[in-house]
């Protein structure tokens, strides 16, 4: 599929080409088990489905099934656990291939690299001569299949694969428009969350999305979803610095005795990632690009840059030392260096503003050892405080804010007893109040003509709220409502009818911002009503 140019000079991200190996946890786990590429296959964590290859979705299986269904739907199915570090080792001589034609691969993640184009296609007299070239070259080093597609910036490209697109220079953002809004859930994003937020709000392509006023999706969706509409748009994610990082910023560290085994590679891994991160963040930086470069003792130079659409947090910059090392240590014999490495080097390639990154509860430089040191602090206070002392939060399964969140003991295991993802009648979408009160306060809601404002029988407003009194306060002006949303309760024990309602209130002062509460009523004659939640 090709998509037709358009005319325009607006900056564009870099061109890249993207190849895909498609099901690539299925196809590593297969040619590690010996299973035939015809059997259907799936790869499970958590006991749900996170890959299967097309013959196990002939058989009905899906992405997300739990692995009773998926093997009820499909007896036949190979059952394969998640391995990130086999996933990586046997992705390692498909990069080598793309190495082979082309300079400057970058892996995504095991199954998808990328190469910047412009150079490349000159080189071999265009890109589908290119393509040609790579899925030959691949087919017969590695032995699988893959996908080749381009398009302006990672996100488009990567897209343009699985779609076997060749998106021609200024068209990307009418390639995106009419995909579905669910790819901008790629693997890494994390932003299920969003994207079931936006579906429910209706918006159910790319296009529909980007049409979005910018300034309308900072306010409803925040950063997350601000940097969401960029990619929708066809744009970069963030902008990369276009300063050289400081040299300083390069991680060099020398090994005595060699490494020659994963484990221990792993192991070194978690400090260094935690030392890397820590003196970006000191430069206010973050990286969105890792080279990972080694040297071993008979003097062999290994390397490879790793591309990340997120920034690289010590944990992720970990892992893709060690999936790297996995490629390196464990590849086929020929392939594998001849002795163990002495030098180790990781280099920030790319980088971004540091505020583009969200830091964890710990701040810059946590490790294990910190988390060792909290943990025996907590237990120190269970012991003077009791086991109720210390507790963590658990977000359950449930229809109201405060009773979705199940504070539990340190220590004890963090399990849900109710499903999140069930329906729930009644449940209040997202999103949730920023702040859950202990006890509601109670409250009025007047209509227009200064009437009380209560529910009928069928669950809808007596009148459009106006105005509210909270604990007999002074009336504040209501600009804005949704809802309500009725409260399913018992049938053996109905009680009166309970609904909940979210009002945007007018600033109390001319310059004070607008706030938004959550409001609970029960009854309809005579109607109680409290206020729940308070939104920020």
């Amino acid at each position: 599929m090709t998509v037709p140019a358009q005319r325009g000079t607006s900056p564009t991200p870099t061109r890249m080409l993207v190849l895909w190996c498609p099901d690539w946890p299925v196809v590593a786990a297969a040619a590690v088990g010996e299973v035939a590429v015809t059997q259907p296959a799936a790869v499970f964590s958590a006991n749900r489905v996170v890959a299967c290859n097309a013959p196990a979705r002939r058989g009905g299986v899906r992405r997300g099934m739990r692995r009773r269904e998926a093997q009820s739907n499909c007896p036949e199915l190979a059952v394969f656990a998640a391995d990130d570090g086999r996933d990586a080792r046997l992705f390692e001589a498909v990069a080598r291939a793309v190495e082979a034609l082309v300079v400057g691969v970058e892996v995504v993640r095991p199954g998808l690299v990328a190469v910047p184009v412009a150079g490349a296609a000159g080189y071999f007299g265009g890109e589908h001569a290119l393509v040609e070239r790579l899925v030959d070259e691949v087919s017969a080093a590695a032995g699988v299949e893959c996908q080749v597609g381009a398009a302006e910036g990672l996100f488009a490209a990567t897209l343009a694969a699985r779609h076997g697109a060749f998106v021609e220079p200024g068209r990307v953002a009418e390639f995106l428009a009419p995909l579905p809004i669910t790819e901008l859930d790629q693997p890494g994003s994390d932003r299920a969350e969003l994207v079931d937020l936006v579906r429910r709000l209706g918006l159910r392509t790319l296009g529909a999305f980007a049409a979005l006023d910018e300034r309308d999706v900072v306010t409803r969706f925040g950063t997350a979803g601000t940097l969401a509409h960029r990619l929708a748009r066809g744009l970069s994610e963030r902008p990369p610095l276009r300063r050289r990082p400081p040299p300083e910023l390069t991680l060099t560290e020398e090994f005595d005795p060699v490494v020659e085994r994963v484990d221990v590679a792993a192991f070194l891994a978690k400090g260094l990632a935690t030392r890397f991160c820590a003196a970006l963040a000191g430069h206010g930086l973050a990286c969105t690009r890792l080279g990972i470069y080694a040297v071993t003792e008979e003097g062999e130079h290994l390397g490879r840059v790793w591309r990340c659409a997120e920034p690289l947090t010590p944990a992720g910059v970990a892992d893709r030392v060690r999936w790297q090392f996995e490629g390196w240590l464990r590849a086929a014999p020929g392939a594998r260096p001849t002795s163990g490495v002495v030098r180790l080097r990781l280099e920030p390639e790319e980088t971004v503003e540091g505020r583009s990154l969200q830091l964890d509860l710990w701040q810059n430089g946590r490790s294990d050892e910190d988390d060792e040191r909290a943990a025996r602090a907590f237990v120190r206070v269970q012991g003077l405080l009791g086991p109720e002392g210390v507790l963590t939060p658990l977000l359950d399964g449930g229809r109201d804010p405060a009773g979705r969140v199940r504070l539990v003991p340190w220590g004890d295991p963090r399990e849900r007893t109710t499903p999140v993802d069930a329906t729930w009648p009644g449940r209040l979408p997202a999103p949730s109040p920023a702040t859950v009160l202990d006890r509601p306060v109670p409250a009025q809601i007047f209509d227009t003509e200064g009437r009380p404002v209560g529910l009928t029988t069928r669950d809808q407003l007596t009148a459009p709220p106006r105005r509210l009194t909270i604990a007999g306060g002074t009336h504040r002006e209501v600009t804005g409502w949704a809802g309500p949303w009725p409260l399913a309760g018992d049938r053996r024990n109905p009680g009166p009818r309970r609904a909940r309602l979210q009002l945007v209130l007018a600033g109390e002062g001319n310059d004070d911002p607008p706030e938004a509460v959550l409001v609970h009523c029960a009854g309809t004659e005579n109607p109680l009503w409290t206020v729940e939640g308070v939104y920020d």
